[in-house]
């Protein structure tokens, strides 16, 4: 949330000189930034501006204010945008704010996606379509708690890169990516016609110990270059000092953060007074996220709305962070780390007012009643929550233990290395990689399996001579008991489980970061596996394949299917895993992301409608980590369950 500084003076005397170095990095016209947001007698026909003198936005001149929410395209199907929007729509918003994750569009250096959910421009277009203005997060960094902030993880294949800093090869990589994305935005800008009234440069910078003020002129410098010194650009912030030092740089607008319930008097302390027109609230908390093995978060609908008011009673500007949350599909959960390392949910629900499958709540319609106090709601009726079907039972069977499809899911064979590698060291970005030595000589009596301290990232399945042992975890239990012979087969399957996303450790390597030891002896000669499960998986796999006979029990990592009919309709619905432990699901291919009942709280994972076939079978793939139930079935419900662990009962 900001409050607009005098024309020419920093936010913090730190920053002084700071137009003056931007200058010499951008050559001619920088004051534009600045001149180009002062009031103007007769303002171009399309404009978005600040009024330093007025203390406002003018839009085309005139005084304006923006009720703004939160939508992640990368978190919603495609199918599923437009009713998604108009729902935002129809609850009196005038804006969207929208992230993009750098590492959903450029999965490997000069790779570019833009095909299908990843069709930003399209998604883009449809809010203009729909009649919202856009407030744009493009980073490079966007915290959102998604997969490394939004960073690529072949940015680490150089270990030694300072993130977010003017680090050179950090640097080399953003410019080739800002020249690929910010071309994309330039004709949706609403000076040139488009919604987008105003563009974020990085996040939260303030919050992370670099506090390279050279990194920020620079984004800024390419920013004016590619988007032009007309649009509006800002900042985003939390409300401490410390944290606006860091964060902010002249010419750009400084906005900051915070959720219900946080005192205005505090505000106004720490932002040099937040009231007034000028002012913004560019994420306002609905909710908040979960993580596993804690309770599901909520905010109670009173509350939210009540704080919303209060702002919007001194005329604020606010963006509600989030009015839809939508899934963390596949592997793209992000992380945080405080005091430990903390995996966010598969469900990104955040309590907010539109739930994980888009319906409407309580707390929508409680935000749609303060809305209408302040300005006149769109006419007509609030679209329906999309229909639910409890397609029921589904019986699976096993289809292979993991270890016996290697030659499948790594057809270009293992690498050779004398000791371990990181996920980074082999190009692996998300998934599973298998680590694989033997025994070198005969452990009669049980002896101790172990791995440095939080050297396991994120956890490590333990299989001997193919029989499950238990399962390492980075800030869990980190030794496990062994017998066995020279020569037996020690293979620890590792899964990465979302690289942090916020704070200084976004350096986050997966992998054996450390040797494993046995009794304090170090292991050697280890064949690494790089696992292409996904692309097996979206070529037919297993399902094209005829089973795998195995005689050993159920316990580790193992893949089971099964098929199901939809009765006429492809309607959403949640899948539940009754007496399952951890692993990953796949519907006709598409990777829904992790489930962990026994750790909580998410129960179910949100299937779109949109993934199922109706008139053939829909092929279901389960990757069980740990163990699978006697009898292996799925229920598909018509509801979500996220506040529950399992009972020793279930």
């Amino acid at each position: 949330m900001g409050k607009v500084p005098p024309l020419g003076t920093s936010p913090h005397q730190s920053l002084s000189q700071g137009v003056s170095e931007v200058a010499a990095g951008l050559g001619e016209g920088l004051q534009t930034p600045i001149t180009a947001r002062l009031p103007q007698a007769y303002p171009p026909a399309r404009s978005f501006q600040l009024d330093y003198e007025d203390d406002c936005f003018r839009k085309d001149g005139a005084p304006f204010r923006y009720i703004s929410g939160s939508i992640h395209y990368a978190r919603v199907p495609r199918p599923a945008w437009r009713d998604r929007l108009l729902k935002m729509y129809m609850s009196g918003l005038s804006a969207v704010q929208v992230y993009i994750p750098w590492n959903y569009h450029e999965p490997l250096p000069g790779v570019y996606d833009f095909a299908g959910d990843r069709d930003v421009e399209a998604f883009l277009d449809l809010t203009a379509e729909l009649g919202l203005l856009v407030i744009l997060r493009p980073g490079p960094y966007i915290c959102a708690e998604w997969e490394m902030g939004g960073l690529p993880a072949w940015l680490l294949w150089k270990p030694d890169i300072v993130l977010r800093s003017s680090h050179p090869a950090y640097l080399a990589a953003v410019d080739s990516w800002l020249h690929v994305l910010l071309p994309k935005i330039k004709p949706r800008l609403y000076q040139h016609g488009g919604n987008i009234i105003s563009v974020q440069v990085e996040n939260e910078y303030g919050s992370y110990y670099a506090c390279d003020y050279e990194y920020l002129r620079h984004l800024l410098g390419s920013f004016r270059a590619l988007l032009g010194t007309e649009v509006l650009l800002f900042t985003t912030d939390g409300t401490q000092v410390w944290e606006l030092r860091c964060g902010t740089l002249q010419g750009l607008y400084a906005t900051i953060d915070f959720g219900p319930g946080t005192p205005m008097e505090e505000e106004e302390e720490e932002e040099r007074g937040w009231e007034g027109p000028g002012s913004v609230n560019s994420e306002y908390y609905t909710g908040w996220l979960d993580y596993w093995g804690e309770a599901h978060a909520s905010t109670s609908s009173a509350r939210v709305a009540q704080g919303l008011e209060d702002m919007l009673e001194l005329g604020a500007s606010v963006n509600m962070y989030m009015f839809h949350g939508g899934t963390n599909f596949a592997y793209w959960s992000g992380a945080d780390f405080k005091d430990q390392y903390k995996p966010v949910t598969t469900s990104y629900d955040y309590d907010a007012p539109l739930s994980e499958a888009g319906d409407p709540t309580e707390k929508l319609f409680a935000i749609r009643t303060v809305i209408s106090k302040f300005q006149p709601l769109p006419v007509g009726p609030m679209p329906p929550a999309t229909p639910k079907y409890a397609y029921g039972r589904v019986v699976l069977q096993k289809h292979a233990d993991l270890l016996d499809v290697l030659d499948v899911l790594c057809p270009s064979g293992p690498i050779q290395s004398q000791f371990p590698l990181t996920f980074e060291a082999i190009k692996q970005a998300h998934g599973f990689v298998l680590y694989r030595t033997r025994l070198p000589r005969d452990v009669l009596d049980p002896t101790t399996l172990g791995a440095p301290p939080h050297s396991v990232c994120d956890r490590g399945y333990v299989m001997l001579q193919q029989e499950y042992q238990g399962t390492l975890e980075r800030d869990g239990q980190t030794m496990l008991r062994v017998m066995g012979r020279e020569g037996d087969t020690l293979d620890v399957l590792l899964e990465n489980m979302g690289r942090i996303s916020f704070g200084a450790n976004i350096s986050d390597f997966k992998g054996l970061l450390g040797n494993l030891s046995l009794d304090s002896s170090p292991l050697s000669n280890w064949l690494i596996y790089p696992l292409a499960i996904d692309t097996a998986i979206q070529q037919g796999w297993p399902h094209a394949a005829l089973p795998k006979s195995s005689s050993r029990g159920r316990a580790g990592p193992a893949f089971y299917t099964g098929t199901f009919e939809t009765p006429g309709i492809a309607w959403d619905t949640f899948v539940k895993f009754p007496g399952w432990t951890k692993g990953q699901l796949w519907i006709n291919g598409f990777n829904l992301g992790r489930y962990w009942p026994p750790r909580g709280p998410q129960q179910t994972l949100f299937v779109p409608g949109s993934v199922l076939h109706v008139g053939r079978p829909n092929n279901i793939t389960v990757l069980e980590l740990e163990g699978a139930p006697p009898t292996p079935f799925l229920l598909f419900l018509d509801q979500p369950l996220f506040n529950r662990t399992l009972t020793a009962t279930e």
